[in-house]
């Protein structure tokens, strides 16, 4: 070998690092076990920026470190970017090992989720030989609790919460043997020395621990009691789901009356039993994720108060070892809700759960672990064949990996209803957890600590805040009190943009939001947009015709209201006569007169163009639902009735020509001037919800050829509709346009910061965001 060779061949000293989704997840005993395979010596550690490898060796040997920590890094990883530094020296080192982690720096690096138990850890639990069989919190460095007990970076032990409990021996032993798949695990724990479980009465006192407690909560289920149960991320409230007496219960003192309810079998095997499942859906069931799924279940076995009205039926398996054990013993499934009252957010303390669930369950089933923020369960769907959340929970938060750049310094506050915040850091966006609405104190005080401890953990003061137009709302007074630099994004808007982030889809676009309600720039209530979104802001291209809402707020919770002012914008005065037409039996003659009044007067009666609430009027219209208990109702007990044998006839929407200053209006009128015929000649209503959906699914293909933009985004709570939203992306792209909807984001509100924070940062527009975006037209 010549000189040049032996110069190439001596050993070199790199400095790596590692961003992205890097620590909780294993990756710092997989670098260990792959650098000592490659020969190389020198160190790993966690840093607040994600993870710092020192290594030295023979050149292609560390060339061969840097593809692998890209293409085989564990599982739950997520490698954003890895930097490589040549190092001018040498060290004297004989080996390579796990560093202590450095302190200082600021905190890039992204969390690792919540994940339910991998197949080696369940495999242990259920193995009397193991000394973990049984142990509910069994868990190692591919799986178990992270965001839901992690106080500070980098992630070390002693900055989460299972810093309270001492590693045994034999703990420590696998937590510093390189072979174990338990290497550096934090949460790592044993019977010995870990966290215990106890069965409690309601007042508090303690009825049971250890195995006897999980027999308790076992005994009581089967007696149809109401178990409070401390999970992964909070309380649920558990029942009996094949006992109708107990869910009538649940819902009860819940306050929670048709509400659907998920419920949580043993085994995806058990779940096949009951429904059909497709391999999309199964992946979804069994992913560490372990969201809710809803399922096509129209005739469960189940209690029939589970999800009265609805076809779907939400699905879970068990995601913490506490829960596989609970259902092995008991043999069925059972509901699992989230451990709150009725517009509370989930409770996470034991001395609190006793406060809050004391008059709603039987018995707790709690531990000792400390859960450090509240993270409920994640809801999902496929859809399109597409996976797509509708609540981004446990699992899934905080990480959001865009396509798209955002400078930091941002936060953004959602809207009023399934709130969700988000800022933008050194390390991307980072979301936070469902947080609920709006509406009690307890749900605000949530939003403020959940703010102010992801400032904390994600060393991050936002300098701008972006929050909804709407003056009203709890999260744009958050806001507005932050600062000076704030930005209003049109809820519409903001729904179309959280779209775009996620796709990486740049301005122009045609965006179709279609929701229950958002605040207009006309100030009336819009719901039933077309936005052209582009480089200049945003201009409304169409509408749906306005009618008015008899009532306000009365008339987002009575369908018939909704009814009611559509059939008065579609003949006057006459509807006081329509006693024949469904919603309207419903008013006394009386009360049909003093509505009109109202609406003459255009008295608590405000404009909209939503289609949420034209969902609304139809339901009632078809006498499904008059009267509402929860958001989306009628509009979901309308999907329901729609079946495989239905005729398809759409009903027609016309497209009106718009005046040269005005956008083109869809004019609801022959449509429902149809509907009421076909109500009149006993059509079935899965025919009338056929035709429906299919005619809004032509309205929108219209527009979009007018708009003449090849792009077409889908947003808003209406898409939650799986029907809806997989004839539009059928038909939009048979009509050659290119279509995004929402996946990893939730199409309703829960998506709406990221969407604030893309929009009115520029980085849509291709331009410095001014603040301020311009509306043209209406």
């Amino acid at each position: 070998m010549n000189d040049r060779g032996r110069a190439q061949a001596s050993p070199v000293r790199w400095r790596v690092r590692v961003f992205g989704v890097v620590q909780g997840v294993g990756f710092r005993p997989f670098v260990y076990r792959l650098a000592t395979g490659l020969g190389l010596t020198g160190w790993v550690g966690n840093s607040p920026e994600g993870v710092i490898i020192e290594a030295q060796g023979h050149p292609k040997a560390l060339q061969n470190l840097v593809y692998a920590l890209k293409q085989q890094a564990p599982e739950n990883a997520w490698v954003e970017e890895v930097c490589a530094q040549p190092l001018a020296r040498l060290e004297a080192l004989q080996a390579f090992c796990v560093r202590q982690s450095e302190e200082e720096g600021a905190a890039t690096t992204r969390l690792p989720a919540d994940t339910a138990p991998c197949r080696q850890c369940t495999e242990e639990l259920q193995d009397p030989d193991n000394r973990r069989y049984r142990y509910p919190f069994i868990n190692c460095t591919d799986c178990g609790p992270r965001f839901s007990l992690i106080e500070s970076l980098p992630y070390d032990r002693a900055r989460t919460a299972m810093k309270h409990f001492r590693m045994c021996s034999r703990c420590l032993a696998e937590y510093r043997d390189p072979h174990s798949r338990r290497f550096h695990a934090e949460p790592n724990a044993c019977p010995e020395c870990g966290p215990r479980i106890a069965f409690c009465h309601r007042d508090g006192r303690i009825l049971a621990a250890g195995e006897a407690a999980l027999s308790e909560a076992v005994r009581r289920l089967r007696s149809g009691d109401i178990i409070a149960f401390k999970g992964l991320g909070g309380f649920q409230l558990l029942a009996d789901a094949r006992n109708s007496h107990s869910v009538q219960t649940l819902r009860a003192r819940k306050g929670r009356p048709r509400k659907p309810l998920a419920v949580m079998y043993g085994s995806l095997a058990a779940v096949q039993q009951m429904c059909p499942v497709s391999e999309p859906e199964s992946l979804l069931l069994t992913g560490a994720e372990r969201p809710i799924v809803l399922l096509h279940a129209p005739n469960h076995d189940l209690a029939s108060n589970i999800a009265p009205g609805r076809a779907d039926l939400g699905v879970m398996l068990p995601c913490t070892p506490l829960h596989h054990l609970l259902l092995a013993e008991l043999g069925f499934p059972i509901v699992a809700t989230s451990g709150n009252r009725s517009g509370e957010p989930i409770t996470i303390d034991n001395e609190e759960a006793l406060v809050r669930l004391g008059d709603l369950a039987d018995g707790f089933l709690v531990h000792d672990r400390p859960i450090l923020r509240p993270l409920d369960d994640s809801v999902a769907r496929v859809v399109a064949g597409h996976p797509q959340l509708l609540r981004r929970a446990r699992g899934y938060s905080p990480n959001l990996v865009l396509p798209i750049q955002l400078p930091p310094g941002w936060g953004a506050t959602g809207g009023h209803l399934k709130t969700a915040v988000a800022l933008s850091t050194g390390a991307g966006v980072v979301l936070s957890q469902h947080l609920g609405d709006m509406d009690s104190i307890l749900s605000r005080q949530a939003l403020d600590r959940t703010m102010a401890d992801f400032q904390q953990l994600f060393a991050t003061l936002p300098r701008h805040w972006a929050h909804d137009s709407h003056p009203d709302y709890h999260t744009t007074r958050y806001a507005q009190a932050r600062g000076q630099q704030t930005c209003a994004v049109q809820h519409h808007v903001a729904h179309i943009a959280a779209v775009m982030a996620e796709h990486g889809v740049s301005a122009p676009v045609l965006g179709v939001a279609w929701d229950g309600s958002g605040l207009g720039d006309d100030n009336t209530l819009w719901g039933g947009e077309f936005l052209r979104l582009d480089s200049q802001g945003y201009e409304r291209v169409a509408h749906l015709r306005r009618f008015r809402l008899p009532g306000g707020e009365m008339a987002m919770r009575e369908p018939r209201r909704c009814a009611f002012g559509l059939l008065y914008a579609l003949m006057g005065e006459q509807v006081v006569e329509c006693e024949a037409v469904r919603p309207m039996n419903s008013f006394s003659k009386v009360e049909r007169r003093l509505l009109i009044q109202s609406l003459k007067a255009g008295l608590n009666a405000p404009e909209t163009s939503s289609v949420g609430r034209l969902f609304d009027a139809v339901a009632a219209l078809a006498g499904i639902c008059q009267q509402t208990s929860y958001e989306g109702q009628a509009a979901g007990e309308l999907e329901a009735v729609l079946g495989p044998e239905d005729d398809g006839v759409p009903y027609r929407f016309a497209l009106s020509a718009p005046d040269a200053a005005g956008p083109w209006q869809i004019d609801w009128a022959p449509a429902i001037s149809a509907l009421l015929e076909d109500v009149q000649k006993g059509r079935p209503v899965s025919g009338i919800a056929s035709g429906f959906h299919h005619g809004l699914v032509n309205a929108i293909v219209a527009v979009a050829k007018q708009a003449k933009l090849s792009r077409v985004v889908l947003a808003g709570g209406c898409f939650q509709n799986a029907c809806l939203l997989e004839l539009t992306i059928t038909a939009l792209e048979g009509a050659g346009f290119q279509v995004f909807w929402p996946c990893r984001l939730p199409p309703n509100d829960g998506g709406l910061a990221v969407g604030q924070l893309a929009w009115a940062a520029g980085v849509l527009q291709g331009r410095e965001a001014p603040c301020v975006w311009p509306c043209r037209g209406d």
